[in-house]
C-alpha cells in the first residue's frame, strides 16, 4: 500500500498540479477514449482530469504504483493523492462524479478476485474486442482542457 501523495516523493515523476483527481488511461485504446469521453461528461465539477498512459507523466505515475506503461492492463486513479487500480478505480471514480456514475458501485457485489479477474480479462482483450483510437485526438476543447500530458 502506497501512502497518500507518495509520487511527489518520486524523482521519476514530473511534477504537476495534484489539486484534482487524475485518471491515468489507455489513450490508444478505443474502449479507453470511450471512457475517458464518459467520464467527462459524467463529471459535473470539471475536476477530474485525465492523463494518457503513454505520456511521459502518465507512464511515471503508472511505474511508481508498479503497472507497466508500455503494456497498460490497468487504469489508474489518483484521487486526494491516494491510488486506485483496476475496477476499484472505476468505483472511485464513480463515487466522486456521482449522479448515475455512483452506480459503479454495484461491482462492489462480486468478491474483489471477481472484479480483478472481470477486469483484467478485458483489459487483456480491449484491442481485440473494441480496436484502437486516439484519445487525444478527440476535438473537444473542453476535454481537451482536461488532458495532462
Amino acid at each position: 500500500m502506497y501512502k497518500a501523495f507518495s509520487f511527489r516523493d518520486d524523482p521519476t515523476v514530473p511534477s504537476f498540479d495534484d489539486y484534482a483527481p487524475v485518471a491515468v488511461m489507455d489513450a490508444e485504446c478505443a474502449f479507453c477514449s470511450w471512457s475517458a469521453r464518459l467520464l467527462h461528461r459524467l463529471d459535473k465539477s470539471g475536476e477530474v482530469r485525465i492523463c494518457p498512459i503513454q505520456s511521459p507523466l502518465g507512464a511515471a505515475l503508472a511505474r511508481h504504483y508498479g503497472l507497466d506503461p508500455s503494456d497498460p492492463v490497468s487504469w489508474l486513479f489518483l484521487d486526494e493523492g491516494r491510488a486506485f487500480v483496476d475496477l476499484e478505480a472505476v468505483i472511485q471514480a464513480g463515487q466522486r462524479m456521482g449522479g448515475w456514475a455512483r452506480f459503479t458501485v454495484l461491482f462492489r457485489v462480486f468478491p474483489r478476485p471477481v472484479r480483478d479477474w472481470l477486469y483484467r480479462s478485458v483489459a487483456r482483450n480491449r484491442y481485440r474486442l473494441f480496436g484502437k483510437a486516439d484519445m487525444c485526438a478527440l476535438p473537444d476543447l473542453l476535454f481537451q482542457k482536461r488532458l495532462l500530458q
